[in-house]
């Protein structure tokens, strides 16, 4: 084996690496050819769906499901928990029974016609100050509110804080965020009885999921086949199968045919997790030379029935004194799930709010600021990139809140502008982001190549909508000098080699190399097949458009055809592992946005956005500018839209459905600007598509107080909200 080559190739000769080209899925998903989980059809299927109590917390008095059962098409109709009596919390726990039908409105049918009586509690312990009541039931054995970490020196940061030439005193919240995946959770469970199951699966941990569906099934990990060749969305919430999916092979084992159970829409509002909220309350303090030298924060965590996830403050900025505590908030609600860099959003919302409010208290520049207290030279050089693509230098409001109209000489040429009226402010903010997205072990590919020159590369590793199929093709296509569809991707079934759950931004890191460590054994193993007939030892030949070469004596060479065809009748088979030197953490990201506000309406309107990412090598261009999209739209629609609500008194939902939960659509979309970062050079790749949407909400915060002076410390960003903050600038 040559260890040597267990390298990426450098940029210069790279084909298809590193280039823009399309998903090898596109035209399936576009044309509607691509097969989802809810799509799965089987001989025998039946369709299952849930019974829900519309409460935080109830006690159950009745429930009679034989008229459910009587109802024409249902075939099963249980509890299902047996003997429960007691809701605990809104979200899984409110569920109380299970429908099968031989139709979907069978089972519907069968929902309607279940009897059930329930008593709500007297206290649905929504809020924080019914958690907090001295005789409040406990919903966590520790305590509903709950110290969950302090770090630094309370003592020392208040003597910084009060030696400080500006403070500013501020909180800032978040609401919580739902998901919000097009393809609800659920699967299609396909086991008719035997020692044998398939289960078609909208998860994120294709590979890890065999035995969690075995166990319910009866069966060993073995048994079990997990199938995902598409999904509609997963954000971190469809790690595990879920109660959905233990339910629907309680029901395919009872039955012994294909049950089909994907959550409706308000069920997946109320049990597919969320993004925990948080009130953070700080205090914080600068000198005039622009250091901020004091941090004291008191965060709240909201994370349902979990712990809510927040790092710990100042989050990415040098402050030469901090000291943080947080406190968990246990609510009697659907727990909090891992969701696009968790906690990371949230965290960078306040702080970059407070970083403006400092650079501003002491009439410095918030670029300048910003790059005075960031310690890494990226963040520098991404920052000022995106200042010029946003037009900061012809800005006039840069120390200073505005207070007129812009000229059209204030903005760049070609800029979207506000809409027309003197009532009309517009203003740039800025935000960053860092994570990690380095990968870890356990990745596996398979490359086959067949004497008739066809070329098969294959793992377990399930594509989000992040472009997982095509570089797993791509990657062994650049290595063997093939064209770009050259190889064919299997991926998406725990029978092939073994991928890694998609969470934290470690796919790329974790399945690229292992593909790349494939098509380099590949590569070689043909390569000594080779020398016989060329005359050249493993790793003198070149491989380039179709051929391969003797690379200093290129007379001599084959098609790609011809040298596969010396395999004879057995095909090449490698298996590759993953190999850390071909993957490295660090993703960095900077977000620079354009808004204008109507200061006689609290419209606003973000007009404008650039965000700039570093990842290292790039496996696909078009990709990273589409999850750099993907990042700036979902900030957006978190910054101006999202927020669940909870009737505190009654302990239900009244956002669980797409009419009365916003979000951002295709008019609220602006100009959007992604841009890489070619001067991070690094020659090892990184996931980064949790760091795309981490700054966009501070930054959009921030451009609407430097367009007219309304800080507005509370997510969403509505009209109101701006309203009110310009009554108190």
């Amino acid at each position: 084996m040559l260890d040597p080559t267990i390298r990426w190739k450098d940029r210069k000769d790279l084909s298809l690496l590193n280039s823009k080209h399309p998903r090898v899925d596109a035209a399936d998903k576009v044309t509607g050819r691509a097969r989802f989980s809810h799509d799965m059809r089987l001989p025998g299927m039946v369709y299952a769906r849930l019974v829900m109590i519309p409460a935080s917390r109830a006690t159950i008095e009745k429930l009679d499901l034989s008229q459910a059962l009587a109802t024409p098409g249902v075939v099963l109709a249980e509890p299902a928990e047996e003997d429960k009596t007691e809701v605990r919390y809104l979200g899984d726990d409110a569920v109380v029974a299970i429908i099968c039908g031989v139709s979907p409105e069978a089972a519907q049918d069968g929902v309607r016609a279940v009897q059930i009586e329930w008593t709500p509690a007297d206290n649905m312990l929504i809020s924080e100050e019914q958690i907090t009541e001295p005789d409040a039931p406990k919903i966590n054995r520790r305590g509903n509110l709950r110290e969950s970490g302090e770090k630094g020196d309370v003592d020392e940061t208040n003597k910084a804080l009060a030696a400080a030439d500006v403070r500013v005193s501020a909180t800032y919240s978040v609401p919580v965020q739902h998901h919000l995946c097009l393809e609800t959770h659920g699967c299609v469970v396909d086991y008719n009885g035997g020692n044998e199951a398939t289960v078609y699966a909208s998860t994120q941990a294709v590979s890890g999921n065999p035995g969690s569906f075995a166990r319910h099934l009866g069966l060993k990990s073995s048994q079990v086949r997990v199938v995902c060749q598409n999904m509609g969305g997963g954000f971190g919430a469809k790690f595990g199968i879920g109660l959905e999916g233990a339910l629907a092979c309680r029901a395919a084992r009872q039955l012994e045919r294909p049950v089909h159970l994907m959550l409706d829409r308000k069920a997946e509002f109320l049990m597919s997790g969320n993004r925990s909220g948080s009130r953070q309350k700080m205090s914080a303090g600068a000198s005039k030379d622009g250091r901020i030298v004091a941090l004291d924060v008191e965060a709240h965590k909201f994370g349902g029935t979990s712990g809510g996830s927040l790092p710990t403050p100042p989050y990415m900025y040098l402050v030469e004194e901090a000291h943080a505590k947080i406190f968990t908030v246990h609510q009697a609600l659907d727990g909090n799930r891992a969701m696009r860099a968790p906690g990371h959003p949230q965290a960078s919302f306040a702080m970059e709010s407070m970083v403006d409010e400092l650079a501003y208290g002491i009439g410095m520049d918030p670029l300048e600021f910003r790059i005075k207290n960031l310690s890494d030279a990226t963040h520098h050089r991404q920052l000022r990139r995106a200042a010029k693509e946003i037009g900061w230098d012809l800005h006039p409001n840069r120390t200073q809140p505005g207070s007129k109209p812009l000229q059209s000489n204030q903005r760049p040429e070609g800029s979207p502008a506000a809409p027309p009226g003197d009532h009309w402010r517009e203003g740039i903010g800025f935000g960053v982001a860092h994570w990690g997205g380095g990968g870890h072990g356990g990745a596996k590919c398979e490359v086959r190549i067949d004497p008739d020159g066809s070329v098969t590369s294959s793992c377990a590793v399930q594509d989000l909508g992040t472009g997982s199929r095509t570089y797993v093709g791509t990657i062994v296509a650049e290595e063997l000098g093939l064209g770009l569809n050259a190889v064919k991707a299997r991926i998406g079934d725990s029978a092939l080699p073994p991928g890694v759950a998609s969470g934290g931004s470690v796919t790329t890191g974790s399945v690229a190399p292992a593909v790349q460590h494939a098509a380099l054994l590949a590569r070689e193993a043909l390569e000594k097949v080779l020398e016989p007939v060329l005359g050249a030892l493993p790793g003198d030949y070149t491989f380039e458009a179709g051929r391969v070469f003797v690379t200093d004596a290129p007379a001599k060479s084959l098609s790609w055809q011809e040298a596969c065809a010396l395999l004879g009748r057995d095909p090449l088979v490698v298996l590759g592992d993953r190999k850390g030197e071909l993957s490295e953490g660090g993703a960095h990201g900077t977000q620079a946005v354009r808004v204008a506000v109507n200061t006689r309406t609290g419209q606003i309107k973000v007009l404008d956005m650039v965000g700039i990412q570093s990842q290292g090598l790039v496996l696909n261009r078009l990709a990273v500018k589409s999850q750099i999209n993907g990042g700036m739209v979902g900030a957006l629609s978190y910054a101006l839209f999202e927020q669940r609500v909870i009737d505190a008194d009654f302990g239900n939902s009244l956002t669980a459905n797409m009419e009365d939960y916003k979000i951002a659509g295709t008019k609220d979309i602006p100009r959007m600007r992604p841009l890489i970062d070619d001067e991070d050079e690094r020659p090892t790749v990184s996931g980064m598509a949790e760091c795309t949407g981490v700054p966009g909400a501070g930054a959009i915060a921030n451009a609407v107080f430097n367009a007219c002076g309304a800080r507005v410390r509370q997510l969403p960003l509505t009209p109101d909200r701006v309203l009110e903050a310009l009554k108190d600038s």
